[in-house]
């Protein structure tokens, strides 16, 4: 908002800082201000109003009486009324005023002047205005424009003579209506629309703009001036809807004192008495469809203390009170403040707390590191262990996703009140949800890694009423599709237990010896590559391919978190070389890896320190109901470095521990 100089020193006797130095004073009071450019004599300011402080700041007499408070400099209001000489006709026999549309204008004041001569502005007149942004167009209206930069206020003039039958109406547009702006726009109305007008059409739009028909010109001798006050939301939408923004609209759609009204009618009235030798007609024609009362908050001095962090005396804060113009009552230790109607933004306690502090300076409240005992969090081992294993899938390729716990299928428990029919279900595995992510991301992907931990939701056996929430922990893969699923099963198998061992979990196994209808893997997978996940006799959870050829599994969270831990027991390596020997072994289909290394194990004994399974083959000159694997055996001494004859022993020992006992053929 632009803000003349000259014009903020005419409220003061005393001379006003240097324009930079008054810039820097309001900017560090909330108010971003700087020096843009002169005007004739005067120098122009541009100040940036926060809408907490549009209500009561955006005119030249809200930032005078800011000016007034910081600088302790008087600063008197004048009161036109009393400087105003009244006719003795009554205004209201010849203007009648009706709101029909209440909530969206509180107030509505409108006085009459009689025998105005239109003409030229004063040349100070002209000149405020010009270095405020605004074109000088005649007495009248200039005066309305200079009313508002100075109160706040937006006002209206009327042609009395153009009215039909002196009748103003406040209502909503009709839809069709069309109106004619004093700029000769051509605007389309609703009843989104607020307007005034007479008995036969609008004459303006209400807080935006004025109308062609009964604007003011030269052949104008009675007039209607118009203060009133608006709903901002409905002018603000207006505004909106008709692209349309004026310095009017600016202030209504951030509220403003109903108040305002008479004090600004007053003073335009008093200024077209003087400039334009208006006759103003006896009193004013005021509708007040919505009074409101000043607001009275209580105020504990050691809130004010506590809030600030400062030690200030009652005195000082009913001295920074009552130069904000508040009205102060002492009830014992506390304060019955009367708000200003103009500073609508003052509401709670709190609000006073910080003009007291604003005005009593922010800068001088030293710094201070806050006195608290910190206690440290109670160690959440679920949230520890979901970022743990987060990191764990990112770093092996996988991303996460976050599914709805809804889903169509009727898996287990119902909803009461379902979103859609599509979300109807509460889902009893993460399994459902994922597989539809794969579905759709492999539109786009030719290869999908996928991981959620959530809650799935079982009804308990043992109760027809309860239901279990379970955390979650599930992952699927799909390869390309030149990959085998084989691969898919294997690859996700290996991730469960490099999961494990970096959990510290230990006596991981997989029993696939899964009764043909047991729940505890979905029937959604394929009954001859499935397997539990088991440590010890506990069995986590389940690894599968499903019949859309997807490797997946799901284990319980909160069985991960009790088996997880953070404790490492440490073995020093062997000083001594290790020797590899590998061995391929021809075998049936059926026949489980584990069984092979078990036997491996035990024919070996403690020499052999790990064995790796490296290559499963299917295919050409392999028969259809046999495989191969291959295995890299590893052998090691912690107290002796093994000779080629030890080695040799041992691992043929091995060779045939597996055609004897496995009945398995050697591959040479």
């Amino acid at each position: 908002m632009k803000i003349s100089y000259n014009w903020l020193q005419s409220f003061f006797i005393k001379k006003l800082p240097l324009p930079e130095k008054l810039a820097d004073l309001l900017t560090i009071h909330s108010f971003e201000t700087e020096v843009i450019g002169k005007s004739n004599s005067d120098i122009i300011l541009d100040i940036d109003i926060l809408p907490n402080r549009a209500h009561d700041c955006s005119s030249h007499n809200g930032i005078a009486r800011e000016i007034s408070v910081l600088l302790e400099y008087p600063f008197n209001l004048v009161d036109y009324s009393k400087k105003i000489k009244e006719d003795k006709e009554l205004a209201s026999k010849l203007v009648k005023v009706e709101i029909k549309e209440k909530e969206l204008c509180p107030r509505y004041a409108a006085r009459v002047l009689s025998n105005v001569k239109i003409g030229p502005s004063p040349q100070w007149i002209q000149e405020r205005l010009r270095a405020c942004g605004l074109r000088p167009i005649s007495n009248v209206v200039d005066i309305t424009n200079y009313t508002m930069l100075e109160t706040g206020q937006p006002l209206h003039a009327f042609d009395l003579d153009k009215l039909t039958s002196g009748k103003i109406i406040v209502r909503k547009a009709k839809k069709g209506e069309k109106i004619i702006t004093l700029d000769n726009e051509k605007y389309d109305l609703d009843e989104n629309i607020l307007v005034i007008a007479d008995e036969k059409k609008p004459v303006c739009i209400a807080g935006i703009k004025g109308g062609k028909g009964p604007e003011i010109d030269a052949q104008t001798k009675r007039i209607v001036l118009e203060a009133a006050n608006f709903n901002p939301q409905f002018i603000r939408n207006g505004s909106k809807q008709l692209k349309l923004e004026t310095d009017a609209s600016w202030r209504f759609e951030r509220e403003i004192d109903s108040n305002l009204a008479e004090e600004a009618i007053n003073m335009a009235a008093y200024l077209v008495q003087d400039i334009a030798e208006g006759k103003v007609l006896k009193g004013i024609v005021d509708v007040f469809s919505k009074k409101v009362d000043s607001k009275i908050i209580n105020l504990d001095i050691e809130k004010v203390n506590s809030l600030l962090g400062i030690k200030i005396t009652k005195k000082e804060v009913i001295d920074i009170l009552e130069k904000l113009d508040f009205k102060v009552k002492t009830v014992g230790n506390k304060l019955s403040v009367s708000i200003p109607m103009r500073r609508i933004d003052v509401s709670i306690p709190e609000d006073l707390i910080e003009e007291i502090g604003r005005i009593y300076g922010f800068e001088k409240i030293v710094s201070k590191l806050p006195r608290a005992s910190l206690i440290p969090p109670v160690r959440n081992e679920n949230l520890v262990y979901k970022n743990k294993i987060r990191h764990i899938f990112i770093n092996s390729g996988f991303s996460e996703v976050y599914n709805y716990s809804f889903v169509s299928e009727k898996e287990s428990v119902e909803v009461a009140n379902p979103v859609s029919q599509e979300q109807k279900y509460m889902r009893s595995n993460l399994t459902v949800n994922l597989l539809k992510n794969v579905e759709e991301n492999k539109k786009y992907f030719k290869e999908v890694r996928l991981f959620e931990i959530g809650k799935v939701f079982n009804k308990i056996k043992s109760s027809k009423n309860k239901i279990e929430e379970v955390d979650k922990l599930g992952a699927v893969l799909s390869l390309d599709e030149k990959n085998s699923q084989a691969q898919e099963f294997y690859i996700l198998k290996g991730l469960v237990d490099s999961l494990l061992n970096k959990l510290r979990i230990s006596d991981i196994w997989y029993d696939d010896a899964i009764e043909k209808n047991d729940s505890s893997v979905p029937n959604f997978c394929n009954i001859n590559r499935r397997a539990q996940i088991k440590v010890g006799n506990d069995c986590l959870g389940w690894i599968a391919e499903t019949n859309s050829r997807i490797a997946a599994f799901e284990i319980d969270f909160g069985k991960l978190v009790e088996l997880a831990t953070e404790e490492r027991i440490y073995s020093p390596p062997s000083k001594y070389p290790s020797v590899v020997r590998d061995i391929a072994i021809l075998t049936n289909k059926e026949t489980k890896i584990i069984t092979v290394m078990n036997l491996i194990n035990s024919s070996g004994g403690a020499l052999i320190v790990d064995i790796d399974l490296f290559d499963i083959y299917e295919g050409k000159n392999i028969p259809d109901s046999k495989k191969s694997l291959a295995f890299h055996i590893i052998y090691q001494s912690d107290d002796h470095t093994l000779t080629d004859k030890e080695v040799n022993d041992l691992h043929q020992k091995v060779t045939k521990t597996l055609k004897e006992e496995g009945e398995w053929e050697i591959r040479e």
